[in-house]
């Protein structure tokens, strides 16, 4: 179909079932002015093109608060916000991609193949990383012309990037190799454009979860080949809402907060000879809790405890959604978000401690859901950001007055669990 083929197609409805599929009856009329407009803009900057429609979803921790790094285990899904592309197939060998908001990334295929250190931290290290991926895997790789737009907003723990650096991919995938690509492998080649090119020393959560799509159970105990296994659960229809508060902390000179953490907990492998936590055993801390007072600390020691703890949590939860078992999930939503505040210490800053806009939402989500049951943590990193909730669908609009009322109109941000991970839409 072409650009303006494909624009009156979406106005004129043809793509609204298509839309139900993936967002849901209710946002048919936002995500099909979204669709209009990306397509409108393709064509401004593109013209007249045969082109194809694509989608990646963000994605929100669920569980495993800080243990990838340590080699642990996670639950995580993907959302109902995402970033879609019009993109269609060039013979230049040049990927050219225009993100709403930013200027055009262009990428001559050929002469980046490998990493350079003045575009680390750019976006078009990522677009030649996972170009290169795809070459090491033996799949095709081509020039492409893309505009992109996405509402994974930035600083939410919700992975904008991961989800940029999939749909990559995601087009290479579908533009060159029929789609036979697995999702699953695509995740790992946006994790090494991510580590090789871009310069972030990054998991593999993120991409995973984006890729994947759902709710998606990973341990990461051979990080070369994690075990992912899509847990087929469906929120909505059991009633809840995932709600994301921003409490619009200060992410300031929080580097070092974030890195304390991976650090504290190898400094205990360390100990033991070990590189990574999921290397020794929990009774292996307990019973040289003295010596390891006096090597590394009380906080390295009690951030150990939390991610040994935390695994355990992951499997019961990743069991519970399996057998449908809602309540018992929850259970240890809580739990995990009890030794997040108390062990893992990742829900303020001690640099400013008059700044506690987690500890208030997590107040707040407890003072609404007391006797109505779900479930809070903290969510992502922490020290800042966001907090998460599990909220009955009922509840939800009072429970987003309150947020928003404290935090700031638009704060509360009401999600779905997403069935699909990176798809072609059209």
């Amino acid at each position: 179909m072409n650009t303006t083929g494909l624009l009156n197609f979406i106005k004129d409805g043809g793509l609204d079932a298509r839309l139900a599929e993936i967002y849901g009856s209710d946002k048919i009329a936002y995500q099909k002015k979204r669709y209009e407009e990306a397509a409108e803009e393709f064509l401004s900057i593109y013209g007249e093109r045969e082109v194809s429609l694509f989608s990646v979803p963000g994605r929100s921790e669920i569980s495993g608060n800080h243990t990838d790094h340590n080699h642990g285990k996670v639950l995580a899904g993907s959302i109902d916000l995402d970033i879609i592309a019009v993109a269609s197939k060039t013979d230049d060998g040049t990927v050219r991609i225009k993100s709403k908001g930013f200027d055009e990334d262009v990428v001559v295929l050929d002469e980046y193949k490998e990493p350079r250190e003045c575009h680390k931290f750019k976006s078009v290290s990522l677009v030649a990383g996972m170009a290169r991926a795809f070459s090491d895997a033996s799949l095709k790789t081509g020039g492409y012309v893309a505009y992109t737009t996405s509402d994974v907003f930035k600083g939410s723990g919700l992975s904008s990037s991961a989800a940029f650096e999939v749909m990559v991919g995601n087009i290479f995938n579908y533009l060159y190799n029929d789609g036979k690509a697995d999702n699953a492998d695509i995740a790992k080649m946006a994790q090494f454009a991510e580590n090789r090119f871009f310069g972030k020393p990054c998991g593999l959560m993120d991409q995973t979860a984006c890729a994947v799509g759902g709710v998606v159970y990973i341990d990461f105990k051979d990080t070369s080949r994690p075990e992912i296994k899509k847990i087929d659960f469906d929120l909505t229809g059991a009633g809840y809402s995932l709600c994301i508060v921003d409490t619009g902390g200060n992410h300031a000179d929080l580097n070092e907060d974030y890195a304390s953490v991976p650090a504290e907990m190898k400094s205990v492998a360390k100990f033991f000879g070990k590189e990574v936590l999921r290397e020794i055993e929990k009774s292996d801390v307990l019973s040289h809790i003295k010596e390891l007072r006096e090597a590394v600390g009380d906080r390295a020691i009690l951030r150990s405890l939390h991610f040994f703890d935390e695994n355990v949590r992951v499997e019961k939860q990743a069991n519970a959604l399996i057998s449908g078992d809602i309540k018992t999930f929850f259970e240890y939503v809580l739990k995990s978000g009890n030794s997040s505040f108390k062990y893992l210490q990742n829900v303020y800053t001690v640099k400013n401690v008059s700044e506690q806009g987690l500890s208030l939402a997590l107040c707040l989500a407890e003072s609404v859901l007391a006797d109505v049951g779900g479930a809070f943590r903290v969510h992502g990193g922490g020290f800042a950001g966001t907090t998460q909730a599990f909220v009955p669908t009922e509840y939800t609009e009072k429970y987003k007055k309150v947020m928003d009322e404290a935090f700031g109109e638009g704060a509360c941000h009401v999600l779905r669990i997403r069935a699909d991970g990176a798809i072609k839409v059209l």
